[in-house]
């Protein structure tokens, strides 16, 4: 029973406290106030914009200068490097074996992805186990028997052994995506379709294939851009200067004696620029799509 006197005694409830203009300020535990993440952010960017500052200063400022702005602004490395150094030949290169790449990625995986997601078989979970454990292989263990069956098929030499060695490297990790990605779409949009005369390949082709978008921008791009910044591949498997990549070059502009930090430094803006502005594009489409591809259909 409660008596007047425990009344009286009890402490009065505190006003809510108010913030900007006045407005109640939310006292709920485990609340955050986004302020508290902005010495975190703050130092994230510093270790990620001066690195690049360092790049952009060493690519634009003349040689011997060491003055920490890129003041008077020379392009007399990036001249150098895109015409002295091959480097608009290995720029052609990469394009090539990363829109090949992407292409053949792509169409494999969305086949195989499609026969993950829709079909059941006796060895489905063996196989989708050993592409989940070819994850674990690193590419340096694929060399030697790589470059023995491109010995064979007379292809070293060839921007054509990159493609596959690329497109083999990519596919298990693609096939496992795009399995997830088409698992969202409701198979009875399919059966909807077949209902109404469609067959299965015209069905998929006019319901399932455009939902897929943002899921086949993310796998392409990652593939893009996996086969854009590899190096190993390239190395071993092409001999001829004209036909090295990027990622090949930089490493050519590196010698036991020296280092031309300017030459290097514009080599390194010329292949990260590709990169950002497609990423600036299709940032959109790429968080979509990954983040349809974590969501067990």
């Amino acid at each position: 029973m409660i008596t007047k006197e425990a009344v009286e005694a009890a402490p009065a409830p505190r006003p809510p406290t108010r913030g900007h203009r006045g407005r109640p300020r939310s006292t709920a535990p485990g609340t955050r106030s986004p302020l508290a993440d902005l010495p975190a952010a703050r130092v994230y960017l510093v270790f990620t914009l001066v690195p690049f500052y360092w790049i952009l200063l060493f690519s634009l400022r003349p040689a011997g200068s060491t003055s920490l702005v890129p003041w008077p602004m020379t392009f007399e490395h990036f001249e150098k490097v895109w015409t002295e150094r091959s480097f608009g030949t290995y720029f052609g290169n990469s394009v090539l074996v990363g829109l090949a790449t992407l292409v053949m990625t792509t169409i494999v995986a969305l086949a195989g992805g499609y026969a993950l997601a829709r079909f059941d078989f006796r060895i489905k979970r063996a196989f989708m186990l050993a592409l989940l454990c070819s994850q674990f292989v690193p590419g340096a263990l694929l060399l030697v028997p790589l470059f023995e069956i491109f010995a064979e098929l007379r292809l070293i030499n060839s921007l054509g052994s990159v493609i596959l060695a690329e497109t083999v490297f990519q596919l298990p990790l693609s096939m496992i995506l795009i399995s997830n990605f088409i698992k969202n779409v409701p198979y009875s949009l399919e059966e909807a379709a077949w209902v109404d005369g469609c067959g299965r390949l015209r069905a998929f082709r006019v319901i399932v294939l455009p939902l897929l978008r943002p899921g086949l921008i993310a796998v392409g791009s990652f593939a893009f851009v996996h086969s854009w910044n590899h190096f190993l591949f390239a190395l071993m498997f092409l001999n001829n200067q004209s036909k090295q990549t990027i990622p090949v070059g930089l490493n050519s502009l590196m010698s036991a004696d020296s280092v031309d930090l300017g030459a290097l430094a514009a080599g390194g803006i010329i292949a990260a620029v590709p990169v950002v502005i497609v990423f600036a594009f299709i940032q959109k489409w790429l968080i979509t799509g990954f983040s349809a591809g974590a969501v067990k259909g």
